[in-house]
C-alpha cells in the first residue's frame, strides 16, 4: 500500500517514556518501522537547543529535521506523547498547515486520542486517506507595557492571568472588543479556547465548548464576587486584561510559557490567523471523546 502521506515526521517527547538519554526507544522505533512498511519516508524531530544530540529515539537511522523543516518538507506529523506534547508542536506547525495525528502516550489524551496499544490497526486506513479532519483555533497573545510588546505567544488551550504564589488576589480590568466589562478581583482569570475548555477552565467551573464553536470562554478563578460567572465570547473580539492591582502576577500560555506582569501591563488576546489541523479515525466524534475521557455514564449501557 502506498500512503498519500509520503513524508511523515515522527515527533515525541522521548525521555518521558522512561528511556534513559542515549538509549533507543523501542516504541518509537516500532512506530517508525510501521510507517516505513506503509510506504512512508520517516523523519524525526531534531533535538532542540540544550538537548543532547543522542536524545533521538531511533539513533541515526532517520534524518532529523528542525520544526521549520518539518513544516516545509513533510505531509504529516505523527505525534507520540500526551496532550502537552501535541500543544507544543501544534502551535509551532500551525503556520505551515501540516496535519497532525496523535498517539496517546500520556495520561488523559483529549487531543492525542489514538491508543498506543492499537495504533497500527487505527493508522492503516488513516494513512490510506480515510480520516476525519478537525480544525482547532489558536489564540495570539501579547503582553503590552508602556505601549510596547514585551512578550508574544500563541496558545491552543488557554491564556491565564494568575496571582503570585504567596500574594493575595489580583485586580483585573477586563475589556472585550471596545467595551469595558468589569474590574474583577480574583485569584486569576482564564481565557480558554474550545480545545482548552476541557482543561484548566473546566476545573475552574467553565463550560465545555464544542471545537466547531467560534468562541472563547472567560472563566474567573476563585472570584471575590460570587456572581462573577464564566462568560462565552465570540472569538472575533479582542480581549484585554489589564493588571490594576496585585503582587507577583503572571500570565501563562498553555502552561508552557510564562510572562511576569507589572501594574499597568495589558494582556491582549486575539484570534490567530492560523489553525491546527488534527486528523482522527473515520467515525471519530467529539462526544465519544468526552464520554470516554470524562467517564460519563459509567455503568450505563
Amino acid at each position: 500500500m502506498t500512503s498519500p502521506f509520503r513524508h511523515v515526521a515522527l515527533i515525541g517527547k522521548y525521555q518521558a517514556s522512561g528511556a534513559r538519554c542515549g538509549e533507543r526507544d523501542s516504541v518509537m522505533e516500532g512506530i517508525a518501522s510501521f510507517l516505513e512498511s506503509q510506504g512512508c519516508k520517516v523523519y524525526v524531530e531534531q533535538p532542540r537547543e540544550g538537548e543532547p544530540a543522542q536524545a533521538l529515539p531511533t539513533g541515526d537511522r532517520y534524518e532529523a529535521l528542525t520544526v521549520e523543516q518539518i513544516g516545509q518538507q513533510c505531509d504529516l506529523g505523527l505525534v507520540v506523547g500526551g496532550d502537552g506534547t501535541m500543544l507544543g508542536i501544534g502551535r509551532q506547525l500551525a503556520a505551515f498547515g501540516i496535519p497532525l495525528i496523535g498517539i496517546n502516550r500520556g495520561r488523559l489524551g483529549f487531543i492525542t486520542d489514538i491508543p498506543l496499544d492499537n495504533y497500527q490497526a487505527t493508522l492503516i486506513p488513516m494513512l490510506a486517506g480515510e480520516y476525519e479532519e478537525d480544525h482547532r483555533s489558536l489564540m495570539h497573545a501579547q503582553v503590552m507595557r508602556d505601549g510596547a510588546v514585551v512578550f508574544d505567544a500563541l496558545a491552543m488551550n488557554d491564556v491565564v492571568v494568575n496571582r503570585g504564589a504567596t500574594s493575595g488576589m489580583v485586580e483585573l480590568r477586563v475589556s472585550v472588543g471596545k467595551h469595558f466589562v468589569a474590574n474583577q478581583r480574583a485569584d486569576g482569570l482564564i481565557i480558554a479556547s474550545p480545545t482548552g475548555s476541557t482543561a484548566y477552565a473546566l476545573s475552574a467551573g467553565g463550560p465545555l465548548l464544542h471545537p466547531a464553536v467560534p468562541g472563547w470562554v472567560l472563566v474567573p478563578i476563585a472570584p471575590h464576587t460570587l456572581s462573577n460567572r464564566p462568560v462565552l465570547l465570540p472569538d472575533a473580539d479582542e480581549i484585554v486584561i489589564e493588571l490594576v492591582g496585585g503582587r507577583d502576577a503572571s500570565a501563562n500560555f498553555d502552561m508552557q510559557s510564562l510572562a511576569s506582569l507589572a501594574i499597568g501591563d495589558r494582556v491582549v488576546v486575539r484570534r490567530s490567523d492560523f489553525r491546527v489541523r488534527f486528523l482522527h479515525p473515520r467515525g471519530w466524534s467529539y462526544f465519544d471523546t468526552l464520554r470516554k475521557k470524562l467517564h460519563w455514564n459509567e455503568g450505563g449501557s
